[in-house]
Formats: C-alpha cells, structure tokens, sequence
C-alpha cells in the first residue's frame, strides 16, 4: 500500500483504537523516568525552594506537579491525534512559535541575564521551539523528499529555517537552545537523504555561525575559556563545573542517601534545574546515575524500534526526530555536569523543574506513541534488528528516492 492511499484512508481525526495497542515498553520508560524526576525534584528542590526562592518547601514540587498534569493530558490528547495530520498543523504552530520567540523578545522579562519566557519563568518559548522545530521539518523534508537533490529546494531553504528560528533563540540570548535546534535540523536533514555535498556545506556553515556567536558573545568565550581549562585541569573548570564533580564524587558507587546531598546546600548552582544530574549522581552513586542513563538509552532504543515499524517515512522521520531530540537533550545536560562539553543550559528531560521542558517532552512522547500504535505488522524477535537498523535504512531509503528522482529529472 502507497504512503499517498494509507494517508487518504486516514478519514478521522482520533484514532479509535485502545492504549495498550502502542508500544508497552516505552509507556514504562516513561513511567518510570517521571517518577523517578520527581523524587530527585523533590530532594533537590525543598531547600532551593526556602533559602532561594523564600517559598514552602514544596512550592518547585507542586509547580512541577501541576505542569505534570498538564503534560499527561496533552500526551493523551496527541497519543490519540493521527500523526498524518501534523502535515495540516505544521505551519500554524511554526508561526505560532515564531511569533512567540519574537514576543518574548519585547516583554523583556528578565532572568538570569536573559529574556527567554513569560509569567514568571513558566512558560519558555525555546524549548516549545525545540519540538516544533522537529515537527516542521519532518512534515516539510517529507514533502520536499523528492527535491533534496537540488540545493536551491533542499539546503537553501533549511538554512533560512534554521536561521530564523535559531537566530531569534540567540537574540534571548540562549545559545544551548540555539545550538539544539541546529543540530536537530542538521540530523533530520541527514536522516531524510540529503546528497553528501549539501551535508559538508552544512555542516561547514553550522561551525562558521558556531566560531561566530563565540566571537561576538562574551557568554560564550568564556564557555570556552573554562571548558579548555577544565580540560586540561578539573580543577580549573567553571564553578559550576567545579562543584558539580564535587557532587559525583562524594556520591562514590552508591550515594550517600536520598535526600542526603550536602553539595546542593553548599553552593551547587540551581541544583532543581540544570545540576540535577550532580543531585542524582551524589545521593544514587554511579549506579544510580548509570541506571538513569540505561532509562534514557532504552527511550532512545524504543523510540528507533517505533521509528523502523512505522507505516510511512513521515512516521519514521518523526519518531527518530523526537527520540534524538529528547536523548540530546540528556546527553549534553549530562556532558556539560561532568565537563565533557562547553556548559549549556540544555534541561535534564522528566527531571529538571519547569513547564515548558516537561510539557513539550510529554508532547513528544504522546507523538511518538501515536506513531506506535499504527506500526505495522511484526515479529518480536525482529525487534532487535529493527531498532539497530532504524537509522540506517531511513536514510538508506530516502538517498534511494533522491537518487532516483535526480537521474529522471
């Protein structure tokens, strides 16, 4: 059956099918990461809460409780949207988003030496433009599949995506949220069969815009003056890089306790936010910081399990987009705590307190188990296979249909 008379029988706008037809090892993940988030939340943030923010105890804990909730509804709601009709949608929460990140610019609410979200730093636009980002370009890298061949109809316009959205994100300034959402552009136009020429361009003008932000952000130089340095000697590294290995070492193997970190009563910066890893890391150990990261693995490994039995390209291109975007996300948030890469404000998904990072990942899992439901046909022994080959046969078949097309036209 033809993508073109499976989408044309797509007549409703819910699918009508139950939950337990979607993929039951990523509701579990899921499960299991949240709860999990909101146990560290809770340790890390009860102390911040009182000492910085002169609130209850509980006051980040029920804010995240509340946001929760909101996640869990638009999960269901998206778990249930046949993911075909992103292809209507696309445009209008593009522009939406835009229009966002520009208003976000002139209410000017200041914090931490940023303006980058509204109603007192609930609601932040970047991190909704992470997930559309992934969405518009799916939809339009699908559309366009056949023209990626043709610079003019492929790179050129990605880049001037790419430049609109990633640049209006730099004026906040935030230069983690700029650098996500090039990297989540250059990975889907990889996956979606982009020639080997128009990769090398883009990947040339991605580290041209990268030596240039640095040149002209005083934030980021010193990023990179730290991150050198902390290289070369720990010891050199930035504060926050400092006292966050100073965590991870005093949790040894096994942690000192729940609830039981000293550092994030010492000095460990904005330990709810982007040092929760450090918490997790000093009261679970090793092994517990080990066992987070297998959780994000397993998302990751699911995610490409959906991708592979997905109906379509769009349903492919869509699962392996959301999936990365969450597991870089955690990558560089957990990278950065322990010095492996320049700091970045890049939250730690189902962990880090705020709204926006909470909801919009809980988007995309209700996305991805959308697209989970409508799988086709398989066996569970194929399974491995099929998460190992996701990646590869997505962009094997989509250079097959640019070749194909450029030798036509």
């Amino acid at each position: 059956m033809s993508t073109q008379s499976f989408t044309r029988k797509k007549s409703k706008l819910f699918l009508p099918h139950s939950l337990k037809s979607g993929d039951a090892p990523l509701l579990i993940t899921i499960i299991t990461l949240v709860s999990f988030g909101l146990l560290m939340l809770y340790s890390a943030s009860v102390d911040y809460s009182v000492e910085i923010l002169g609130e209850a105890p509980a006051y980040m804990f029920k804010r995240q409780l509340l946001w929760l909730a909101i996640g869990i509804v638009i999960a269901i709601l998206l778990s249930h949207l046949d993911y075909h009709y992103w292809r209507k949608l696309s445009v209008f929460i593009m522009l939406g988003t835009i229009v966002a990140l520009i208003a976000v610019l002139f209410i000017r609410e200041l914090r931490l030496g940023a303006v980058r979200t509204f109603y007192n730093g609930s609601i932040q636009p970047s991190e909704l433009a992470k997930v559309v980002i992934v969405i518009y370009l799916t939809v339009w890298l699908y559309a366009k599949r056949d023209l990626l061949h043709d610079i003019k109809l492929g790179l050129i316009p990605l880049a001037i995506i790419l430049g609109v959205v990633g640049g209006l994100i730099f004026l906040q300034p935030d230069l983690s949220a700029t650098a996500t959402i090039f990297i989540l552009g250059g990975i889907l136009f990889f996956l979606a069969g982009a020639d080997l020429k128009q990769l090398i361009i883009l990947i040339f003008l991605a580290l041209l815009v990268a030596w240039l932000i640095v040149q002209v952000s005083a934030t980021g130089q010193e990023r990179i003056a730290f991150y050198r340095l902390g290289l070369e000697d720990p010891t050199h590294a930035s504060y926050h890089v400092r006292r966050s290995l100073e965590a991870i070492v005093n949790g040894g193997v096994f942690g000192r306790g729940i609830g039981l970190s000293a550092t994030k009563l010492t000095g460990l910066p904005v330990p709810p936010t982007d040092s929760i890893f450090a918490v997790v890391a000093e009261e679970f150990g090793i092994v517990g910081a080990s066992i987070l990261i297998l959780l994000y693995a397993n998302l990751v490994w699911r995610g490409l399990v959906i991708a592979h039995r997905a109906p379509d390209m769009l349903g492919s291109l869509l699962a392996t987009g959301l999936v990365f975007w969450i597991g870089i996300e955690a990558l560089i948030n957990m990278t950065v705590m322990v010095g492996l890469l320049p700091f970045a404000g890049n939250a730690l998904p189902f962990f880090s307190a705020g709204g926006s990072s909470l909801v919009t990942s809980l988007m995309a899992i209700g996305i991805l188990y959308n697209i989970s439901r409508q799988r086709g046909e398989a066996s569970q022994l194929d399974e491995n296979r099929r998460a190992y080959s996701a990646v590869a046969d997505l962009r094997r078949r989509n250079r097959r249909r640019g070749v194909s097309r450029a030798s036509r036209s």
